[in-house]
């Protein structure tokens, strides 16, 4: 019988080739770079490993969950920071070629963090589209160019830049990276008025699964037609977005009204949702719901406020209100009259003062331990679905609710036109968030919450299916697993997101993608070959 001390070399010769393979990919993503790519260009500035004393902070940088970056959170074998198309292209190639996962970010507010995290696949790396933030705006043909690492509010800057009246109706959060935030919808605060981000595309140029770059003509309208509203990481990696201006006033007024329990919320919530899908396009009025502790710490109430941007001045605002909800009180103290480029602020929450540069930053003002859902409402939800609603938030420490509203423009499109399908007849959206502090430590018991409160909301609810924002990813909702994605298991959350669409997408992914290349938790599954 051979003594356990006899084992011992070869342990150590295991775990020597372990560290070398770990060092070596590294190097062979290097050599492979050069080969299909710029033999010239020092790629080694470009990749960061956990040895690297930037590694966590390239990590960190974009990442908005907090809770996607605790220390047992999985952690990429490298970053690679492109800085060209052409690199993008080799990173593709070189890991198929090594047989390593890869993850694409661009600006990191993927709520479950599946473009740095991955649960289900080990190995991986992150390909981080942060160097490449390229804008050409041109206000001749109403037009921009548009880099998927540029992020929401330096893209409304340069257009700022070259004229007042013209805008782009994306989200309302300003460091939303462009690239991955069209592939899901890009919904704002103009999209009564024209469509979403996704409506107001007019090509793109992506890397495919075998590294070529396709612009629109080369890739086709099905291809075309899946990037817009499909989702992120399941169909290639998208470099450029070539976008549709909107013209916007020279004026345009925002407004923030609050109205507690005690001033009569609960009757002017349930006012707004027969109003605020109806009113003028021009008009976009969401609701931001939570608790709120007045002077007194051990009595909570809760807070609705009525965040709002008018395509237009106070006067014509105040009479549309004064007609279709006059409930709100509005009065024209309440009103600001700004530009569109200050409401862009406005909504995003900045102080008053903050100069319109502040966007050229990139710099994410929400970083926390949360976790989203969502839901689309079809039907009003009576005042005591309302009543009970107030009891479950009161019981959470931290909670947030906003509601935002549809109709308008959203209404004239069909479900199929992109694979955004929530469209006519729906009411309003809810997001639903639960944040907290401490880490992963307390983190059972939020995710319980929210779940409760999700099942308690589902009588009030679209059904079959139950609908839910791809850009508000929830892996609750269903995963796949490693080397085993599921058409069948993938349609219990790809038809919440995408309703029937679902099914032409999966089409399209087996047609450009067969061997699943682009993929993570919530991909377009192939169908077998």
């Amino acid at each position: 019988m051979m003594s356990p001390i006899s084992h011992l070399p070869l342990l150590v010769l295991l775990l020597s080739v372990s560290l070398a393979n770990s060092a070596s990919l590294q190097e062979s993503f290097v050599q492979c770079l050069n080969y299909n790519s710029d033999r010239t260009f020092p790629f080694g500035s470009s990749i960061y490993t956990p040895s690297n004393p930037s590694f966590t902070s390239i990590l960190d940088s974009s990442a908005q969950n907090l809770r996607c970056l605790v220390p047992s959170a999985p952690k990429p074998e490298f970053i690679f920071t492109p800085s060209r198309d052409s690199h993008v292209q080799a990173a593709v190639i070189c890991s198929k070629k090594l047989g390593i996962h890869l993850r694409v970010r661009s600006g990191g507010h993927d709520y479950e963090g599946i473009s740095y995290v991955s649960e289900i696949e080990s190995p991986f790396i992150v390909v981080d589209l942060v160097k490449l933030r390229g804008i050409d705006v041109d206000i001749k043909s109403n037009t921009a160019w548009v880099q998927a690492g540029a992020t929401n509010g330096e893209v409304y800057y340069r257009i700022y830049e070259k004229s007042s009246v013209h805008g782009f109706p994306a989200g309302l959060c300003t460091s939303l990276g462009i690239g991955g935030h069209i592939t899901g919808g890009a919904y704002g605060a103009m999209m009564r008025k024209y469509g979403l981000g996704a409506d107001n595309v007019l090509d793109a140029q992506i890397v495919d699964a075998n590294g070529k770059i396709l612009d629109r003509a080369a890739m086709g309208e099905d291809l075309f037609w899946a990037i817009r509203g499909g989702g992120g990481g399941s169909f290639g990696i998208l470099l450029w977005w070539k976008i549709k201006l909107v013209p916007v006033p020279p004026t345009v007024t925002v407004f923030s009204v609050t109205k507690s329990l005690e001033e009569g919320a609960t009757k002017i919530l349930h006012r707004w949702q027969e109003v605020a899908p109806y009113i003028d396009e021009n008009l976009f009025i969401r609701v931001i719901i939570q608790p709120y502790s007045a002077g007194n710490k051990t009595q909570r109430t809760i807070t609705t406020t009525y965040n709002a941007l008018f395509l237009g001045g106070a006067r014509a605002l105040l009479q549309v209100m004064k007609t279709s909800f006059p409930e709100l009180g509005l009065t024209r103290k309440d009103c600001l009259e700004t530009s569109w480029i200050k409401s862009v602020l406005y909504i995003a929450g900045f102080p008053s003062d903050t100069p319109p540069e502040v966007l050229l930053k990139g710099k994410s003002t929400f970083k926390n331990f949360f976790k989203a859902k969502s839901d689309f409402v079809r039907q009003p939800i009576p005042e005591t679905g309302l009543e009970g609603l107030w009891q479950r938030l009161l019981i959470e420490e931290s909670p947030l609710m906003i509601w935002n509203p549809y109709g308008g423009k959203m209404s004239q499109f069909s479900e199929s036109d992109t694979p955004f399908p929530h469209r006519n007849g729906t009411l309003y959206k809810i997001q639903y968030l639960s944040t907290w502090q401490e880490g992963d430590k307390n983190a059972a018991k939020h995710i319980d919450w929210i779940r409760k409160l999700y099942n308690y909301m589902g009588p009030y609810v679209s059904s079959l299916p139950r609908e839910a924002y791809v850009n508000y990813r929830d892996l609750d909702l269903g995963i796949n697993t490693k080397n085993s994605t599921n058409y069948i298991q993938a349609r219990a959350w790809g038809y919440r997101y995408f309703k029937s669409n679902f099914d032409r997408l999966v089409k399209i992914k087996t047609k450009v993608d067969p061997e699943n290349v682009f993929r993570h938790e919530q991909s377009i599954p192939p169908l077998p070959l």
